[in-house]
């Protein structure tokens, strides 16, 4: 997911060097709803984890 925002905001850079905006735009959006998207599963897989402890039969 993190991999997929990285693409999207490095497209909307080479985009907006060389002037389309629309592309830019677009990708730019992407971006942010990927990173966004990302950022609330890990906090919801820590949550989670945390919550599940640690188990408690280690051989």
């Amino acid at each position: 997911m993190l991999r997929l925002a990285l693409l999207f905001l490095v497209i909307a850079l080479i985009a907006g060097f060389f002037g389309y905006v629309g592309v830019e735009a677009v990708s730019f959006e992407a971006a942010k709803l990927l990173f966004f998207v990302f950022i609330v599963m890990a906090v919801l897989f820590l949550i989670g984890g945390i919550a599940r402890g640690s188990p408690r039969d280690m051989v």
